[in-house]
């Protein structure tokens, strides 16, 4: 399979394309029949990264949404926070700022140059997705970091053992009772700013 590098050239004749083979600098008009396949289109790349504006406070601004989030579960619906409900809701911000800005050049990549639909469900798909799993993993480094106290010396092979048992049991934790905290609140915001960012991303 290609992984040449595409350039769109309006043509009144059709869609034409500028191609570059791999390895190469040598530049060919193709038309978007003969176009290789798996050519990635330039813009599209160019389009991963987000600007510096948009990521850098737009990642401020999520985290401080899924820390506020994380409190309204615990303090207006009445969860259990557990007890250490402030160092949790720190978690949270931070899982969704990591989040936002690991999410943000996928997002662009997928919905780069497609439909209004597309665009929404790549960030509700990606920045969803990448929320849940930030947090998830910085939930099992905190977990595995007050157990290991108790491990055996690196790196040995009881360790090893204990690690992996330990993040399991974390992950597990958190998909019973950290998932809930989302709910409604972050997944009503994570619609909302997919669907505001779908309308205004081209």
């Amino acid at each position: 399979m290609h992984s040449g590098i595409g350039r769109h050239l309006p043509s009144a004749s059709g869609e034409n394309w500028e191609y570059r083979e791999p390895g190469t600098a040598v530049l060919t008009t193709v038309s978007a029949e003969t176009l290789p396949q798996g050519t990635i289109p330039a813009s599209r790349l160019s389009a991963c990264l987000p600007p510096a504006k948009l990521w850098l406070i737009g990642a401020i601004v999520w985290g401080l949404a899924m820390a506020g989030c994380f409190a309204l579960s615990v303090h207006l619906i009445g969860r259990s926070g557990g007890s250490n409900a402030p160092l949790l809701a720190l978690i949270y911000g931070l899982g969704g700022a990591i989040a936002w800005m690991i999410a943000l050049p996928f997002i662009n990549f997928a919905s780069h140059g497609r439909q209004r639909e597309t665009r929404l469900a790549a960030w509700f798909l990606f920045l969803g997705m990448g929320t849940i799993a930030v947090t998830a993993g910085l939930f099992a480094l905190q977990y595995r970091l007050f157990y290991a106290q108790w491990h055996a010396p690196f790196p040995s092979r009881v360790w090893f053992l204990q690690q992996i048992f330990t993040t399991a049991s974390a992950l597990y934790q958190f998909a019973v009772l950290g998932l809930r905290h989302f709910l409604p609140f972050a997944f009503i915001l994570l619609f909302a700013v997919s669907l505001h960012m779908s309308r205004r991303s081209r």
